[in-house]
C-alpha cells in the first residue's frame, strides 16, 4: 500500500513540473531592443525608414514569427513609425520579430483628401505595398533564419489600406493581415489568406470595404468591433485600457 502512494505521490509531482514547465513557457516574455535604420530601393530611388522590435533572448529562437507593421496617415511629419510602441514592442516581447516602415517621406505628396479614395489614393497604397515587399526581401537576406513562410502584416488606417492592397498585389508572400480600422481598401478574398480587422467605434469604412457575413465564414475573416475605441486612439495616443484590448485580440490572431 505504501508503495502505492509513493508512485502516485511521484506521479503528482512529475505532473506538476510538467504544467509549471509549460506555464513558464507560455509566460516567457523578452526583454526588446530597437534598432533604426535605413533601407534604399536603388530601383526606385527610394528611401524606407524602418523601426526592428527584436527580443532579446540568450537563445535561437526557432522559427520565429516576423510582423511588418505599417503606420496610419501622419501628413509626411516624420516618426509615425515609432507611435504605436504600445503594440510593436510588446509584440516583440511575446517572441515575434516586428518591423515598422515609415511609409511617408518629408519630401512626398500629401495624400489626397479629394476625389474618390479609391482612385486618388492608391499610387500611395501601391507604394506601400512595394515598401513591404522590398524590406520582406532585403530581411530574407540579413535575416534569413526567420520563418517567411508565416509572414503576418499589420496596418492601421491608410497603413492597413496598404495592407489589405498587398495580397491582392502579391499574392501567397504572407499568411495573416489584421488591419486596424482601414476604411478604403476592400479586404482581399483568397483561400489560405486568413484577414482579421479591428473595427473603431467612430469612422465607418467606405462601401463594399468590409466583407458580407457570407464572405467572412467563406474565406475565414475576423471582423471585431471595439466599441470604447475611436480610430485616432489606436497607435500610442490609446488609454491602457484600449492598449490591453487591442494588444489582447492581435495576439489572439497571431496565434489562431
Amino acid at each position: 500500500m505504501k508503495r502505492v502512494f509513493y508512485f502516485l505521490f511521484c506521479a503528482v509531482l512529475l505532473s506538476c513540473s510538467a504544467i509549471s514547465k509549460f506555464s513558464r513557457k507560455q509566460n516567457t516574455t523578452f526583454s526588446v531592443k530597437l534598432d533604426t535604420l535605413k533601407f534604399i530601393d536603388v530601383a526606385r530611388n527610394r528611401e524606407i525608414p524602418l523601426a526592428i522590435f527584436k527580443p532579446l533572448s540568450t537563445k535561437i529562437l526557432k522559427d520565429q514569427k516576423l510582423i511588418v507593421f505599417s503606420h496610419g496617415y501622419g501628413q509626411n511629419k516624420g516618426g509615425d513609425y515609432l507611435e504605436y510602441s504600445y503594440l510593436t514592442n510588446y509584440l516583440a516581447s511575446q517572441g515575434y520579430f516586428v518591423v515598422s516602415i515609415q511609409h511617408e517621406l518629408t519630401t512626398d505628396s500629401l495624400l489626397p483628401l479629394k476625389g474618390i479614395p479609391q482612385i486618388v489614393r492608391l499610387p500611395f497604397w501601391d507604394r506601400g505595398a512595394e515598401n513591404i515587399l522590398f524590406v520582406i526581401n532585403e530581411l530574407k537576406k540579413s535575416n534569413p533564419d526567420l520563418d517567411f513562410e508565416n509572414i503576418t502584416l499589420i496596418g492601421h488606417s491608410n497603413g492597413g489600406d496598404m495592407t489589405a492592397l498587398f495580397p491582392q498585389k502579391y499574392p501567397n508572400i504572407v499568411k495573416k493581415i489584421i488591419t486596424l480600422d482601414n476604411r478604403r481598401m476592400a479586404f482581399p478574398k483568397a483561400k489560405g489568406l486568413k484577414v482579421y480587422s479591428l473595427r473603431s467605434s467612430d469612422q465607418p469604412a467606405d462601401e463594399g470595404v468590409l466583407p458580407s457575413a457570407e464572405d467572412q465564414k467563406k474565406f475565414g475573416m475576423t471582423i471585431v468591433k471595439l466599441p470604447n475605441t475611436i480610430h485616432n486612439n489606436m497607435d500610442d495616443n490609446a488609454n491602457e485600457m484600449q492598449r490591453t484590448e487591442i494588444r489582447n485580440y492581435i495576439l489572439s490572431f497571431l496565434k489562431d
